[in-house]
């Protein structure tokens, strides 16, 4: 199977819209979808990506939905721990994957979700968290974790982990 192919520079991509609820206690932001991502409409599809792999580790006993066609229990899946998944951008131009790549972003109004638990916001990786002056502003503590990118890989799954399940533990998600 071949690799999707990349955008052309100078193409407005758009990204997913957020996966939240009023139960949200805990939203989680990342920058701006890869290319899988975009191509599947799913959050964090690339399979070297870690996050759900992060996830499922930080609740053992409720295992994650898999397969082809299981995005949508694993959104259920998010929401009944109390997350919610979006990102600080909107639109970009890009091509590839790479946060570096992002040109002319747009951000996505965050404060307008309206989360009325929200106790936490959870910026996955450093190009989110370039975002924290805004995401401060609604009042709540504001993380930054490791990024769950293939492209980080100076941290190990264990460290990633343990960074991870430091924010659910504080917010009583665990």
């Amino acid at each position: 199977m071949n690799p999707p192919a990349a955008p052309d520079p100078g193409i407005v991509l758009a990204g997913l819209a957020p996966i939240v609820s009023p139960a949200t206690v805990v939203l989680i932001l990342g920058s701006f979808p890869g290319v899988r991502s975009l191509e599947l409409q799913q959050y964090y599809a690339h399979p070297q990506n870690q996050f759900w792999k992060i996830l499922q580790a930080v609740w053992p006993r409720h295992p994650l939905p898999v397969g082809a066609d299981s995005y949508p229990e694993k959104k259920e899946w998010l929401l009944d721990r109390g997350l919610g998944v979006w990102d600080v951008y909107a639109a970009c131009e890009r091509e590839g994957s790479l946060d570096s790549a992002i040109r002319a972003p747009v951000a996505n109004d965050i404060a307008g979700l309206h989360l009325p638990r929200l106790a936490a916001i959870a910026h996955n990786g450093g190009e989110s968290f370039k975002h924290a002056r805004h995401t401060r502003t609604l009042g709540v503590p504001v993380y930054q974790l490791p990024s769950t990118s293939p492209a980080n890989a100076s941290w190990s799954f264990e460290r990633k982990l343990a960074a991870w399940r430091e924010v659910f533990v504080a917010h009583h998600l665990l």
